[in-house]
């Protein structure tokens, strides 16, 4: 079905193949003149070279006409504008090239004045569109009517003598004995802040080690509890934190070298809610750079399963160090499958949530409309536990909403309907994990559904990340800042956010008109069945429920064995992949796609396909 991700990356279905068009930089990247006109309707007509209109010549009640203000910008020819046509698949006549060319610097060059001056206005990082993304549609029901949270009341089973099976309990586990004061969270600060140590040099997934707001945490914590004031599941818990999360007076750095001196002055929303909750930051964790796969300014990010491959991202260090036992558990954010992907690479639980049911305020801003943040355990209800904590509306994050969350962990899946796409599972990436899938669904009680979408051209949403990446990071792509970063190859963001200054407004929108589209599909297709499964890593419904906001939960299925190192980024001939023989033995996890706003569904459809799996517990091997 159409191009995948990474081949759109490297050559979008719009041709965005240069930055430069005969020597003269259009579309807004040259240095405009003058001033913007002041024009808001009038026709420019057949004259290729109207005259200025002076308002004190006009007769009384004569409305100001597009095209007649001071020419500003750079001279543009016929040419400029036949090498254009190139780049957004448009072709003029002749003579209308002619006309555009002769108007262009009274039409459209002062339009840009915004960013060229000589009136500039400045864009704050914290304002966000004037459009917003809605998932819910109209007349659509959002979200479980009732706010319900009931955790199970399983037995954690004794506390282990040795520091590593503590290490790699569940949050679920951990929570009871902190709470049954079994175990202290100094104690268990200290296990983790030791592992780390020992295991960064192999996985470089921390950014920033915060031993000693940890052990002031854990302390208070565990003070806390001991006067009676138990705070809840995540009480004394420690975890990290991909380091796009704004922390008080701890560098937050993007994993970019532009940013690695950042210091903020505030807790981003998240991080407050955690610490509200009572969990202990124990570290600040590796993304690749401003949030696109698994290279950061230290290194690259490893996978503890197999250490010869990157641990994908850009939730790299999240991925790795929940995988290793490094913490109690992490946050993640995805835009496009920061959270799926190392999620399913690394063996572990990945929650993606509803777009807008947790605040981003103060998180690093990728796309508006697409940023999601979300858990990152070992186990499908530690994810709950902390979703629970997170979710939210904040004033500062204009996506947010405010929503229910009806879960429980005792309720039953008998009778779920569980769509599934006959035709995927016999193609890359599915294997046999994915296969046996559908039928441990029917094992467990649900009813498996087959399931198809219409062959329709869902990589043109990338259009809308990639122009709302290139918006939030203009200024440093404008600066040359981008040059910066370690990875400079054609799928990277430098050479993306610069392509993207060349993408049509107007493709832009019919993308957007697109997306609601989707969704509407997306809403036929959820009337129809309770779930989705899904091979974690295709494609098209990888990139359809990040754009419609649909939640996702990766839970490890079982394993495959590899021949060869993957990887996220597009193949490079000049530094092939390692291979292996004997093939290497490696976790596979498979993907749940629930209705808008209820989580609590898919999750319960995810513990009960977990315990049928049955292979939750295998740690990677020397960890």
């Amino acid at each position: 079905m159409g191009k995948t991700r990474r081949q759109f990356l490297t050559a979008t279905s719009l041709g965005v193949l240069g930055t430069r068009v005969l020597g003269t930089r259009v579309l807004g990247t040259g240095v405009l003149g003058e001033r913007a006109l002041g024009a808001a309707s009038g026709s420019l007509g057949a004259r290729q070279n109207p005259a200025e209109q002076n308002s004190a010549d006009l007769p009384p009640g004569a409305p100001p006409a597009f095209g007649t203000g001071p020419a500003v910008g750079p001279e543009v020819s016929a040419t400029t504008f036949a090498e254009a046509e190139k780049l957004v698949q448009f072709e003029m006549a002749a003579d209308e090239r002619e006309v555009a060319a002769g108007s262009w610097r009274k039409t459209m060059a002062a339009l840009y004045e915004r960013r060229t001056g000589p009136r500039k206005a400045a864009l704050e990082a914290t304002l966000a569109p004037a459009s917003q993304w809605n998932p819910i549609l109209p007349g659509q029901k959002k979200g479980p009517e009732r706010e319900r949270f009931v955790r199970s009341s399983v037995d954690p089973a004794p506390l282990p003598a040795r520091d590593e099976d503590v290490a790699f309990a569940t949050v679920t586990q951990l929570s009871r004995w902190i709470e049954a004061r079994k175990l202290t969270s100094e104690r268990l600060t200290n296990i983790y802040l030791k592992r780390l140590e020992e295991f960064d040099p192999k996985l470089h997934c921390v950014i920033t080690l915060t031993r000693e707001l940890a052990l002031r945490q854990a302390k208070e914590a565990d003070a806390e509890i001991g006067a009676g004031k138990y705070r809840g599941a995540l009480h004394g818990v420690p975890w990290g934190a991909k380091d796009l999360l704004d922390t008080a007076g701890i560098p937050t750095t993007y994993g970019a070298e532009p940013f690695r001196n950042r210091v903020p002055n505030e807790d981003a929303a998240v991080v407050n809610r955690l610490h509200a909750a009572g969990a202990v930051l124990v570290a600040k964790l590796s993304l690749g750079a401003l949030a696109l796969n698994d290279i950061w300014f230290g290194g690259q990010t490893m996978n503890p399963w197999l250490l010869q491959e990157a641990s994908s991202g850009s939730s790299a260090g999240p991925g790795a160090a929940t995988a290793a036992g490094l913490v109690g558990f992490a946050i993640g954010s995805e835009t496009g499958g920061s959270i799926v992907s190392p999620a399913m690479r690394c063996g572990i639980t990945g929650l993606r949530p509803t777009y807008g049911r947790v605040a981003r305020k103060g998180a690093m801003t990728l796309c508006w409309s697409l940023d999601k943040l979300g858990p990152m355990t070992r186990c499908v209800e530690d994810a709950m536990l902390v979703l629970q904590a997170i979710t939210g509306p904040d004033a500062g994050d204009v996506g947010s909403v405010p929503s229910r969350l009806d879960f429980d962990a005792g309720a039953s899946v008998a009778g779920l309907r569980v769509g599934y796409f006959p035709k995927w599972l016999n193609e890359n990436p599915a294997t046999a994990v994915d296969r046996a899938a559908v039928d441990m669904v029917r094992n467990a009680g649900m009813v498996p559904v087959e399931v198809s979408i219409p062959d329709w051209p869902y990589d043109t949403l990338n259009l809308i990340l990639f122009a709302e990446g290139a918006a939030a990071f203009e200024e440093l792509t404008l600066s040359g800042g981008l040059r910066e970063l370690k990875a400079q190859v054609p799928d990277a963001w430098p050479n993306i956010f610069r392509q993207a200054r060349f993408l049509s407004a107007v493709d832009f929108v019919q993308a957007d008109r697109l997306r609601r589209k989707v969704a509407e599909m997306m809403a036929r297709l959820f009337s129809e069945v309770d779930l989705l499964l899904v091979p974690s890593l295709r494609d098209e419904m990888l990139t359809i429920t990040n754009f419609t906001g649909h939640p996702a939960l990766v839970v490890r299925a079982g394993f495959v064995e590899v021949a060869k190192a993957r990887s996220d980024w597009a193949p490079d001939p000049n530094h092939p992949l390692p291979t292996f023989s004997p093939r290497r033995r490696v976790p596979h996890g498979v993907t749940l796609i629930g209705r808008l706003f209820e989580e609590g569904t898919m999750v319960n459809a995810g513990l009960a396909l977990e315990r049928a799996f049955g292979v939750v517990g295998e740690r990677p091997p020397g960890f």
